[in-house]
This record gives C-alpha cells, sequence and structure tokens, in this order.
C-alpha cells in the first residue's frame, strides 16, 4: 500500500483547527469532520437550526471529496456528532436520507456530544472507498 497523502485543499473549507481535510491511503479516503461554515468565510455565524447546519456540512463534504478526487457515491461509512440528540436526530435523519439513493445508505453511527467548535449543532466524518 501506498503512503499516506495528506490533503489540505487550497478551495476547502477554512480549517477551525490544525487538521487535514482528507487522508488518501490507498483506494480509501478518510475525511475530517466538517462544520457548517461558510467555506467563503468562515466567520459568518452558523446557518439557524439543525436541518440548515446539516445541508451546510453535507456541502462543505461535498467539496472536500471533490477536492480529493472522490465522488459522493463513494462515500461508505459516515459518524455524526448531534450536540442536542434529542431535539436535532429527526430533522437531522431528514437532511441526511434526501442525500443518498434509498438503496445506496452508507453505514452510519450518530453520536450525542457535550459541544462542537463554534458552538456547531452538528459535524460529520466520513470514510469513502474508490475502486481501482
Amino acid at each position: 500500500m501506498d503512503a499516506p497523502i495528506f490533503l489540505t485543499l487550497p478551495d476547502g473549507p477554512d480549517r477551525v483547527a490544525p487538521f487535514s481535510h482528507a487522508v488518501r491511503c490507498g483506494n480509501w479516503l478518510l475525511v475530517t469532520g466538517q462544520m457548517p461554515t461558510d467555506p467563503a468565510d468562515n466567520l459568518r455565524p452558523l446557518p439557524a437550526g439543525v436541518a440548515a447546519q446539516t445541508e451546510q456540512v453535507i456541502a462543505n463534504l461535498r467539496r472536500v471529496l471533490a477536492g480529493s478526487g472522490f465522488a459522493w457515491s463513494e462515500v461508505v461509512q459516515a459518524r455524526i456528532y448531534l450536540t442536542d440528540f434529542a431535539r436535532d436526530y429527526a430533522a437531522m435523519n431528514t437532511v441526511w436520507a434526501a442525500a443518498f439513493p434509498a438503496d445506496r445508505l452508507p453505514a452510519r453511527t450518530c453520536i450525542g456530544v457535550t459541544g462542537l467548535a463554534r458552538d456547531a449543532l452538528v459535524e460529520i466524518d466520513l470514510v469513502c472507498w474508490k475502486a481501482g
């Protein structure tokens, strides 16, 4: 297997801490948890509500995948972090389900946490696999 490639993307969402946007290991891509920040202006207020924040997180994840040479269809696993699990789980699921074909849902873990950077309501990281 080739050595890992650490990807910090010039067009990726602003990083809120010292990390790579993604790390490629052969056919695998590990994508750092993305926040609901505006890629054009990290200081802009976060969208209101978990549905809008989930949509922004998905847009940011798609941006990282595109910059890493992967497609949304290559997502095989996700971890989702929610700061208010009881309140936000259903709304987040509605947005998440709309992002994938019903027969192509990735494996997933959803975790309630006590806090996220920038007081975000949701953060999502991914594992992707590319054939070949």
